[in-house]
């Protein structure tokens, strides 16, 4: 069987790596990415650049309007959209899903939706496909550049990207050693899950967004459990959790060639343990 990369960091800044991971190589984020899109939501908001509860027409026009869909739900997955685009396949789910074909499925948005939007939580992955396109349309700019402007330089976090060198990716191994090809998530859902960054970045982002806030009140995309604000994030071969507790404790875990929720449940132990 392949083997199982982790990388775990903790409050105490102690990093337990294994089977040829590490803290400064760049890895697949997931749905991390969705805290970053969530988080630049708000911050756009603040420079009146746009208001969260903006109908996503204002934005996007080729949207059906009266849909009732706002930006923020789309951020807090209350949108009533489905979780994936549809025609997504099981090999390379979103390889198809181009800023294309996300045009064209804006334009009968009414029909794809499972709820009305605003009343309960559907987990969306073709939300923040959606919430993406709007950013950029009302920032002018390119994903990466929004990001970088209103979130990554404002917290000074460097080791994000969408495209990172190829000496320093880390893939999953397969068999024989091979790397395995990740999934192709450049596309219209990147800023649902198509970051890369190092479990170092992650760690840092943490700590300025959940414990620190240097940015203010946590974005509607992190998810909360009590005490813990917390994301995860899973691809083909990669999974994250990354935890903070109020009291200010906090963890990463970074795996390839794993269940992501044994991922999520080495976490939680952790920060049990330090408890």
């Amino acid at each position: 069987m392949p083997r199982t990369p982790s990388c775990v960091l903790t409050g105490s800044s102690v990093a337990r790596v294994s089977d040829g991971h590490a803290v400064d190589r760049y890895v697949e984020i997931g749905s991390f990415t969705k805290v970053l899109t969530g988080t630049a939501l708000m911050r756009m908001a603040a420079a009146g650049l746009l208001d969260p509860d903006d109908p996503l027409e204002r934005h996007l026009p080729a949207a059906p309007a009266g849909t009732g869909i706002t930006l923020r739900n789309l951020a807090d997955h209350t949108s009533g959209l489905p979780r994936l685009p549809p025609g997504t396949s099981v090999r390379d789910p979103y390889a198809g899903f181009d800023r294309d074909a996300l045009h064209r499925l804006l334009g009968r948005l009414d029909r794809v939706v499972v709820r009305p939007p605003g009343r309960e939580e559907e987990y969306s992955n073709l939300g923040y496909a959606v919430l993406g396109a709007a950013l950029v349309a009302a920032a002018g700019a390119p994903y990466e550049e929004l990001l970088a402007e209103h979130v990554l330089r404002p917290l000074d976090v460097a080791e994000v990207s969408v495209r990172p060198d190829a000496e320093r990716r880390l893939l999953a191994p397969g068999w024989f050693g091979r790397d395995r090809r990740p999934w192709t998530m450049n596309g219209a859902i990147l800023p649902a899950g198509g970051l890369w960054a190092t479990p170092r970045a992650v760690a840092d982002l943490l700590v300025r967004l959940a414990v620190e806030r240097r940015l203010g009140d946590p974005a509607p995309s992190w998810q909360t459990s009590g005490p813990l604000l917390w994301h995860n994030g899973a691809t083909r071969d990669a999974s994250l959790f990354a935890g903070a507790m109020a009291d200010g404790r906090w963890v990463v875990v970074h795996r390839l060639n794993t269940d992501p929720e044994e991922t999520d449940r080495a976490g939680i132990d952790i920060l049990r343990e330090r408890s």
